[in-house]
């Protein structure tokens, strides 16, 4: 079942905006406005306005009356709808996402040959660490003998 419809208005001093809408946040969406027009008093709903039936006729569209500037004059003019993405862009948008899989390919291959580099530094290093505390024990022994000789 559809929302029941309520009709809000709200004015910039020129004009008046009224739209046919089930909540204020689509009234707010449908005038294209992020500011909480309610919140600050510039918009309420009404219950007996002139531009009622027409916006009641034509929900979601915003009816707009002429205040100071051509008074009186009506128009109507539908929400802007989203624009479908072009080919093109869809195209761009696919480039990118192949360019950004294969970076981070790219990246965890080099992460990968890091780290089997690292696995062999530490081989490396343990191995020398094991020679140099072999000779160093080889020269201590040596030294120990070597003074004991000279005394």
């Amino acid at each position: 079942m559809a929302a029941k419809l309520k009709v809000f208005i709200w004015s910039d001093g020129f004009h008046a905006f009224t739209v046919a809408a089930p909540s204020r946040p689509k009234a707010l969406a449908a005038w294209g406005v992020d500011q909480d027009l309610f919140k600050t008093g510039l918009a309420h709903e009404v219950t007996d306005d002139v531009d009622r039936a027409a916006a009641l006729a034509d929900p979601g569209a915003v009816v707009t009356r002429g205040l100071a500037v051509n008074i009186g004059k009506t128009t109507r003019r539908k929400p802007s709808k989203t624009p479908t993405p072009t080919a093109r862009a869809r195209k761009r948008v696919e480039d990118l996402e192949a360019r950004l899989a294969a970076l981070d390919l790219e990246q965890a291959d080099a992460l990968d040959a890091l780290t089997a580099r690292r696995v062999e530094l530490d081989r490396e290093a343990a191995s020398l660490e094991r020679d140099q505390s072999k000779a160093r024990e080889a020269l201590k022994r040596d030294l120990k003998r070597a003074r004991g000789a000279a005394r």
